[in-house]
């Protein structure tokens, strides 16, 4: 779906200014501010496209295998952290270049079989173009971390251009999202001495989430669901 963005640059400019941001100069800044319009832009045009589909399967199946859909902009201390990490110096240029993750969609599934069919649906769809693909679903991270990661290019329309702007999509099911977040919350708590106890209770947690998914999918069967 086609739209102009030139509302979502607007919208930026009410952009605050923090104390990395203001270490720019003024014409620096408001680049910055633009190339966060644009991964905005490029964010609503991915999750048009997942709204659009879930209302196909909706019709097509009488149900609705998108449960939520989540999205974020890397904040600009992230970006500049990541960018240290990768020894590569804090301009606009090397954000652009070098950071697919600037823009990130987060897909929430009903079901595992979900995650795959909206992924596959997504990629034949002949503006978008597909960068990188990581299974953690198939293969999982080894704290027990399953999502599937696709990161895509898509064309934003602006006034007067389109610009094609790379995004950072993630798909998983209800469980992986809950366990996910929860992981996310006590690893990172402040204050806290993460444990290799925990890690392990997590892990373990991680692996019932899976069985979880795997019974629902066998109920998912006996009911048939996607018949049409």
């Amino acid at each position: 779906m086609e739209y102009n963005c030139t509302t979502a640059l607007d919208d930026m400019s009410e952009l605050l200014l923090s104390d990395e941001m203001l270490e720019w100069s003024l014409p620096i800044r408001q680049r910055y501010q633009k190339l966060m319009a644009y991964n905005k832009c490029a964010i609503m045009e991915v999750e048009t496209k997942f709204n659009v589909l879930n209302q196909e399967f909706s019709l097509q199946f009488d149900r609705n295998p998108i449960s939520g859909i989540k999205s974020r902009l890397k904040d600009l201390h992230s970006i500049r952290k990541k960018l240290e990490r990768k020894n590569i110096p804090f301009t606009i240029e090397a954000i652009e270049a070098n950071l697919s993750d600037v823009a990130g969609v987060r897909v929430i599934c009903s079901f595992k079989d979900d995650v795959y069919k909206l992924a596959d649906a997504l990629l034949k769809q002949d503006d978008i173009q597909l960068i990188s693909k990581k299974d953690y679903i198939a293969a999982p991270k080894p704290n027990g971390y399953r999502s599937l990661h696709l990161i895509v290019t898509v064309p934003i329309f602006l006034a007067n251009e389109k610009r094609i702007m790379k995004v950072e999509i993630q798909l998983r099911t209800i469980a992986m999202d809950f366990w996910a977040s929860l992981e996310h919350q006590l690893r990172y708590k402040k204050d806290l001495d993460f444990t290799d106890e925990m890690a392990k209770e997590l892990y373990d947690c991680a692996e019932i989430s899976a069985e979880l998914d795997a019974r629902m999918d066998v109920l998912r069967s006996f009911v048939n669901i996607d018949n049409e």
